[in-house]
């Protein structure tokens, strides 16, 4: 029951997300939106029990990839004034602050959860071991790392060259010219 719960949840933020990108009239409310997309996806790798993915997914993209669509966005300069005195939604800071303290609960309680169900899987001997008594670790990691740095290693570093390009081309579409080239021009 609490595993279709979790996905609901994900899947909303997933969708809400997604729908915000693409109504949303502004830039930075859109890549906002594209990372509630990132989370949900985050939280639905975690409920397929895939750690280390949710972790890249929050870190890389979440994290890296839309500080770069915020850093080129705020280049290009499409920022708008806007009077902060002026709220459009008259319940959106203390359904905020509801949601905080929600979230922070959850939290808390996740961790009281999770700390004694671990200590009582350790005092049972719960803890699950492979055939040479060692914990079992997961090892996606080292096969995903092989797999990247091996076989895939050329579209790895393409990509990285390519989104290198993609910020450079950026910054000089986005330059204003100087009076001095304008003047070198017009002559």
């Amino acid at each position: 029951m609490m595993e279709l719960f979790v996905f609901i949840v994900a899947a909303a933020m997933v969708l809400g997300g997604a729908i915000g990108v693409i109504v949303s009239k502004h830039p930075v409310h859109a890549a906002l939106s594209l990372i509630l997309t990132l989370f949900g996806v985050a939280v639905l790798f975690v409920a397929q029990e895939a750690n280390f993915l949710a972790a890249v997914q929050v870190i890389v993209y979440a994290g890296a990839i839309v500080v770069l669509f915020l850093f080129v966005i705020m280049l290009l300069g499409v920022d708008n004034a806007e009077n902060l005195r002026i709220e459009p939604f008259k319940i959106q800071r203390p359904l905020a602050a509801f949601v905080s303290v929600a979230v922070f609960g959850l939290v808390v309680t996740a961790v009281f959860v999770a700390r004694n169900a671990n200590t009582a899987a350790k005092g049972n001997g719960l803890e699950v071991l492979g055939d040479d008594g060692a914990p079992i670790h997961d090892g996606n990691i080292k096969a995903l790392a092989r797999d990247l740095f091996s076989d895939h290693v050329l579209a790895f570093e393409l990509t990285s060259v390519l989104l290198v390009i993609a910020v450079v081309g950026t910054v000089l579409l986005a330059r204003k010219p100087r009076k001095a080239d304008l003047q070198e021009a017009g002559s």
